[in-house]
């Protein structure tokens, strides 16, 4: 396929996607095998710009794959953050789900049996490749589904300059040291202490980070909701009290997006925020001398790092298995996750690619990220209700702070809905 024919099903309303997909889409269950074959692929895109979009590194994987698998022709569109998990969904929901999609969560499409398990697809070696902890989190009762595509955790990044215009000597390391440090820089004229993004892009990311520096999580150890746990309802109550009701925020935290605060940070604006790997370079692009720590506790350092992990999944509708699972052997090969991972400055999902980035030394401002990822806590991606409380929480997280919030009522809320939600899918 011809890089021109290619993207003529790229970005774009959805209404035209929609029209795309009715004409392109092959038809009926099984699995297909006869001819050439066109995998259809939606994907989120990773670049924060035209430049590094992800659609330039699926076009050379696929220029690659396609020259070596004379029979399978691919074709990737790749979509924002914001459209791309609802662009799928809604394609699902016509009968005109993509071969494959590169999202937030699978598991409500494995639940109503839409999906190809992993041992329907990988090869035995790709499969055995994941990193345990992930491999576990793409189960749905204890079969895989989702594929983990990337992966990131998360510390506390710091502005050196600002810092020592405060006269803060080091990163904070509880809760109370990061309320004196943000009061510091408060004190020295720092527009945004500390960025608190509670607004709907991540939310859900930024309030499980809370939630465990107190002790507490979305779930408990045998993975059941405890969203209005003593302990979750302590630190909102603390963020409410002591930070935001301070003004160590500098803004509405229920009105700033995660891109948000991390551009502010790049523009030498904030003192503190929890941020990704992909932050290091756009810091560095605006010129900010920064430091990263572990995230800070109640009482000291986290004791639990968060994890994230972005997924594959394979739709069985079009009948593609054999040719999806070529595919994906091939996008799961140690060079491509080392390159996906090295370009955004984020964490390969594979032993071998992790244990490649942890001996080379050109990847060493990723090492202490990726000494937190396989003992990191991840979101309950298992369970099929999880898309449905995310949502909730990006909707609500902002309320849980605001002045005369009334967090045990929110959290209450956000865990009778997770309940119902989960009784709804068994």
């Amino acid at each position: 396929m011809t890089a021109a024919r290619r993207r003529r099903w790229r970005r774009g309303a959805a209404g035209v996607l929609a029209a795309a997909t009715v004409l392109t889409l092959s038809g009926c269950g099984g699995d297909s095998t006869g001819g050439r074959v066109t995998l259809r692929m939606v994907a989120a895109d990773y670049g924060d710009s035209k430049a590094n979009s992800s659609q330039k590194y699926w076009d050379r994987l696929v220029e690659d794959f396609e020259s070596e698998h004379e029979g399978i022709e691919v074709d990737v569109t790749v979509l924002d953050w914001a459209d791309v998990d609802k662009e799928v969904a809604e394609m699902a929901d016509r009968g005109e789900a993509p071969d494959i999609a590169q999202i937030g969560a699978y598991a409500d499409y494995a639940a109503e049996g839409k999906l190809y398990s992993a041992d329907q697809l990988l090869s035995i070696p790709a499969q055995a490749d994941f990193l345990p902890g992930l491999a576990q989190a793409g189960e749905v009762h204890r079969t895989q589904y989702g594929l983990p595509f990337a992966a990131s955790t998360r510390l506390l990044f710091y502005n050196k300059t600002l810092f020592e215009k405060a006269g803060v000597t080091g990163p904070p390391r509880s809760w109370e040291e990061l309320r004196q440090a943000a009061r510091a820089l408060e004190d020295a004229g720092v527009k945004t202490p500390y960025a608190l993004p509670l607004g709907p892009e991540e939310a859900q990311a930024e309030t499980m980070m809370w939630m465990l520096g107190g002790g507490g999580g979305y779930t408990d150890n045998i993975n059941s909701y405890v969203i209005d746990s003593p302990e979750n309802v302590r630190t909102f109550e603390w963020l409410r009290d002591e930070f935001v009701g301070e003004g160590l925020t500098g803004t509405d935290p229920g009105g700033l997006n995660r891109q948000e605060a991390f551009d502010a940070f790049a523009r030498g604006e904030v003192g503190m925020l929890n941020g990704h790997p992909t932050l290091m370079r756009q810091a560095e692009q605006g010129g900010v001398k920064y430091g990263m720590a572990p995230l800070p506790g109640r009482e000291g350092e986290s004791e639990v790092a968060m994890g994230v992990a972005d997924w594959l999944m394979a739709f069985k509708e079009n009948g593609h298995r054999k040719q999806v699972g070529t595919f994906l052997d091939f996008v799961y090969g140690e060079e491509n996750v080392r390159d996906f991972s090295e370009r955004y400055d984020l964490l390969p999902v594979t032993n071998s690619a992790s244990e490649a980035m942890r001996a080379d030394e050109g990847n060493e401002h990723l090492w202490d990220f990726l000494d937190q990822l396989p003992a990191a806590d991840f979101y309950p991606s298992d369970k099929t209700s999880w898309a449905q409380v995310s949502r909730d929480v990006k909707a609500k997280a902002g309320s849980l702070v605001r002045d005369g919030a009334d967090p045990a009522g929110v959290l209450s809320e956000i865990q009778r809905d997770a309940a119902r939600a989960e009784t709804a899918v068994r």
